[in-house]
């Protein structure tokens, strides 16, 4: 891989940054199931792990912020008879979880406001038409309660999950073990890759092939499939002599590779993330201590190397962060949820800029929670454009210049002009407040004490 020219590009310098140790979930027995999925799913309100447990499976669900070390009597959802391998927070209700598991089940799990305080044992719904395991959970990206899962018995099922029942069932295009299935950003489209070496692109309601792509790695190890953006497909793979690649591939040409990239010869299946906002996408690869990132163009070589995010310990598993979730006044453009072996550690990407206003070129309109078809009408056949939301709501103005506007008021006198009551982004600073005015008082007494001995 050339990176002998320098691309201009504002993603060149992003960087990546664990936080702080007080700032990570600790003493969380993560699960050690040998499953190629996530173990983590993270929205603006809770992070969820698949752990380990005794007579079942189960995950723990953490408001975002309740780091540090997790008492061992946390409460769990704990539902299953079998091992989850796979957990997924609905992007449309940011309070409702699936999860799939060994049990041949998917379950529907509502997590009540501020947490667990209780074990969950109860689910909302019980999806059952699975023979075997289930290892692939995802959401519709634009229909409410449409879920699909992809099971070991090579069956992808749609199901319309306010009725609790299985609306498609597509049992004879796979013939192998299916690795991976995704949705397109509309949900018109499914791409699902298998060990039988093909890619498949699906009509989900009609459950048909509409275009096949065989051996897109030559290897025999997992392929994993996402789509990106204007209609093409990025893979990652192993070569024949077991080397990791990624590849991207255009759905109108799709017997020949844009860019086929070979990155080094470690054996943990790559996890891709894609973000159409920035076309940035990243690798992060199971039993990995790093993340790489590229940015995805319509210029050869189409895939441009970034950088990469490097550490000490490797990751049992990854979760990601909506868009919505994001801090948008440090410039953060990704934030990953990385599984230790006893802790989940947050990493934060972010693009190092000086300027305090919104970045709107890092923050174009992005997918919003607002479901734009239900689940019964998408089934009928209507099809729903993601209804996309600025984040320049989520912005505010930096602590420096609250605390520059705040000192202003401390000059002005107190028996005329009484300061407004601190409102809510304030409110926080009240004791700062006290003390700054008890040291205006102090320094001003002393400087009237220095005058009056000279």
């Amino acid at each position: 891989m050339s990176r002998k020219v320098v691309r201009t590009s504002k993603f060149r310098h992003v960087f990546g940054q664990a936080v702080k140790a007080d700032q990570c979930y600790d003493d969380i027995r993560i699960s050690q199931m040998t499953w190629d999925s996530n173990f983590c799913s993270v929205n603006p309100k809770f992070v969820a792990m698949i752990v380990e447990a005794s007579g079942g499976g189960a995950f723990i669900v953490l408001p975002l912020g309740k780091t540090g070390r997790i008492d061992m009597s946390q409460p769990t959802v704990c539902g299953h008879t079998g091992p989850v391998l796979d957990i997924e927070w609905c992007p449309h209700n940011d309070n409702v979880i699936a999860s799939g598991s060994e049990d041949c089940s998917v379950m529907i799990w509502e997590i009540p406001e501020g947490g667990l305080t209780q074990p969950l044992k109860e689910p909302v719904v019980k999806l059952e038409g699975h023979s075997k395991r289930v290892g692939i959970l995802s959401w519709h990206p634009t229909a409410h309660n449409v879920l699909m899962s992809a099971g070991c018995d090579n069956v992808v099922i749609l199901w319309n999950v306010v009725r609790g029942e299985a609306a498609v069932r597509i049992d004879t295009l796979h013939t192998d073990l299916i690795y991976s299935a995704c949705w397109n950003r509309d949900g018109t489209r499914i791409l699902t890759s298998c060990k039988d070496k093909k890619l498949r692109l699906l009509d989900p309601r009609k459950g048909t092939v509409i275009a096949e792509k065989e051996k897109p790695h030559e290897g025999s190890r997992p392929v994993r499939a996402v789509f990106v953006s204007d209609g093409k497909i990025l893979t990652t793979g192993f070569s024949r002599m077991s080397e990791r690649q990624v590849a991207l591939w255009d759905l109108n040409s799709f017997q020949e590779a844009l860019t086929l990239q070979e990155l080094d010869t470690s054996s943990g299946v790559l996890l891709p993330f894609y973000d159409p906002d920035t076309s940035i996408v990243y690798l992060c690869g199971k039993g990995d201590s790093s993340i790489r990132y590229f940015e995805v163009t319509d210029e050869a070589p189409y895939v441009h190397y970034l950088s990469m995010y490097s550490s000490k310990e490797s990751q049992k598993g990854m979760g990601y962060m909506p868009k919505r979730g994001l801090e948008i006044n440090k410039c953060e453009i990704a934030r990953f949820y990385k599984l230790h072996e006893r802790k989940c550690e947050p990493v934060v990407m972010t693009v190092p800029r000086k300027s305090d206003l919104f970045q709107e070129d890092l923050y174009p309109d992005t997918i919003g929670p607002e479901p734009s078809v239900e689940a019964d009408d998408w089934f009928a056949g209507k099809d729903g454009k993601p209804i996309l939301m600025s984040l320049k709501d989520g912005f505010v103005a930096t602590t420096k210049k609250e605390c520059k506007s705040i000192k202003s008021l401390l000059t002005i006198p107190t028996a005329k002009h009484p300061p407004p009551p601190p409102t809510h982004t304030h409110t926080f600073l009240s004791l700062e407040l006290k003390a700054l005015r008890q040291m205006v008082e102090d320094l001003t007494k002393r400087v009237s004490d220095l005058e009056s001995k000279s």
